[in-house]
């Protein structure tokens, strides 16, 4: 119940459905007395039955570790971090509100009289539209085109 709490899209703290994208990579940590057996076979569960969702070209993408001490009043917790694709949605929008306040210049005067220079913001939007960019080539990328990707390098 634990891991299927984690990989659930309401509980996770950023804006960001995991359902629109595929998983980079992913890490579950757990605390409290529990089986590394049933702990691994919950996670490879949840890759079989949801491989669409994880990218094929990075193998064994998903970890998981266990500390056998409970956090203090619980019998069990789990944490959980992942690299999806899908967080270029919260960029996008982060972007776009960026530009529509960044035209009209909207609180730029804050910044600029505390030493920023306005290309600062300028190269702060090209770097948040690359980053976009490059997580859909993540997410559209198959195995096949591995080659193509280390030419680039």
């Amino acid at each position: 119940e634990l891991t299927q709490q984690m990989w659930d899209a309401k509980n996770m703290m950023c804006a960001a459905d995991p359902r629109h994208g595929r998983y980079l990579t992913a890490s579950a940590l757990f605390r409290g007395r529990m089986s590394s057996k049933e702990v691994d076979e919950q996670m490879l569960n949840v890759q079989n039955k949801n491989s669409s969702y994880f990218v094929e070209w990075i193998p064994n993408n998903v970890k998981s570790s266990i500390c056998d001490i409970p956090p203090r009043g619980l019998k069990m917790s789990g944490t959980f971090l992942g690299n999806s694709t899908a967080v270029q949605e919260m960029f996008k929008r982060v972007s776009e509100q960026f530009t529509a306040m960044f035209r009209r210049k909207a609180f730029l005067h804050w910044y600029t009289g505390e030493g920023m220079d306005e290309m600062e913001f300028t190269e702060a939007e090209s770097n948040m539209n690359d980053l976009v960019s490059e997580y859909q080539q993540y997410q559209d990328a198959s195995a096949e085109e591995e080659g193509e990707y280390e030419e680039e390098a």
